[in-house]
């Protein structure tokens, strides 16, 4: 199986990122791609919530949405949307940040509400509180498809091991780690982080990413770190995408998963224990 990186710098306009990435998928599928992987907010970032409110849609309505599934099933591919800002109807307003694996029908073979939110002080100056315009989710998704057993993240996610190994142990040979990671803490943790996750489960982690400084018509712009990456289950980096948009094709074996963990077998020696 190919898979494809699909690595963005989208703005807060959902209209015009659309085609940006619509393109950058076919080129993926173009390239032998049967598993492409776009990340964390494919239609919008966007940190003004009043924006957001006139933006968003719901998930029965988002035009993002429709036109990958739709572009899905004219390529014949597996889509893993990173995820989608999207309304919700809950009565506090609170947005959904979800991420979508399409199948080759078009069809939603699975959906992940990212669990964690990003409520941290970077510095004085740089503060997020993704909780106050975002709900968190509180179920852990594993997919099946023809290929591999598919474990789903987004982003902040990936700093919680016991989820990635929930996962691992509920029989994940790849991990999903769709991201738009502060340029801060991405310089500092995103490879160790997704190493360790391919490391201690013995997984395949594939992790597409916003890149660059973000247009906002709205808000203050954000800078995200890039640097999407594919990590073999021993822990090798199979491919980094740098710092521009495009597309990074990588080829997974999954016979690397078994081998990985005959080598270390650390899945099945998790014991229970009591304290502190």
């Amino acid at each position: 199986m190919i898979a494809a990186l699909v690595q963005l710098s989208v703005s807060d306009d959902p209209a015009a990122n659309l085609p940006v990435t619509l393109d950058l998928v076919r080129a993926a599928a173009a390239g032998g791609a049967g598993f492409v992987l776009t990340p964390e907010c494919t239609n919008i970032l966007s940190s003004d919530r009043a924006h957001q409110q006139a933006a968003l849609y719901l998930e029965e309505t988002d035009p993002t949405l429709a036109a990958l599934r739709a572009e899905a099933e004219r390529l014949g591919i597996w889509l893993l949307i990173g995820s989608l800002a999207l309304k919700t109807g809950d009565a506090d307003g609170r947005f959904a940040n979800r991420s979508f694996l399409i199948g080759p029908a078009g069809e939603i073979v699975a959906r992940y509400d990212k669990i964690h939110m990003f409520d941290v002080d970077v510095s004085p100056t740089e503060k997020y509180r993704e909780s106050d315009g975002y709900r968190p989710g509180s179920k852990a998704v594993l997919a099946q498809t023809p290929f591999a057993r598919i474990g789903l993240s987004v982003c902040y996610d990936l700093r919680f091991p016991h989820l990635f190994r929930r996962l691992a142990r509920g029989g994940a040979q790849i991990l999903t780690v769709p991201a738009a990671f502060n340029d801060t803490t991405g310089a500092a943790h995103w490879e160790s982080l997704l190493r360790a996750r391919a490391i201690e489960n013995g997984c395949f982690v594939l992790a597409p990413a916003q890149c660059g400084t973000h247009a906002a018509h709205a808000g203050r712009p954000r800078r995200t770190h890039g640097h999407s990456l594919a990590v073999a289950p021993w822990g090798e980096v199979l491919a980094d995408a740098g710092m521009a948009p495009g597309v990074t094709l990588v080829d997974l074996d999954l016979r690397r998963v078994d081998e990985a963990r005959a080598r270390v077998p650390s899945l099945s020696h998790d014991r229970e224990f009591t304290g502190p």
